[in-house]
């Protein structure tokens, strides 16, 4: 991953993004250490998928429905040999 500094980036950024097209991820670091990575976009698809979160998925569930629970018949086994 190539790295970059925040006023190199800033000044070259059409070249930072070209080469994030071509060569993947780019790093740019303020003051020293890193900041932030550049991705392309189908990358960046991929690490977050396109699905629904969590949360969308729990409140999308059907309410009010009574669950239909059937209860073994058979008594409770001892665990003693």
């Amino acid at each position: 991953m190539h790295s970059w500094q925040l006023q190199e980036a800033k000044s070259r950024f059409s070249e930072v993004v070209d080469l994030t097209l071509t060569e993947g991820p780019q790093l740019v670091t303020q003051r020293g250490s890193g900041a932030v990575v550049i991705l392309a976009v189908e990358d960046y698809r991929r690490l977050v998928g396109d699905g629904p979160n969590l949360i969308d998925h729990l409140l999308s569930v059907p309410r009010g429905e009574a669950l239909a629970i059937a209860r073994s018949k058979k008594p409770i086994s001892d665990l003693d040999p």
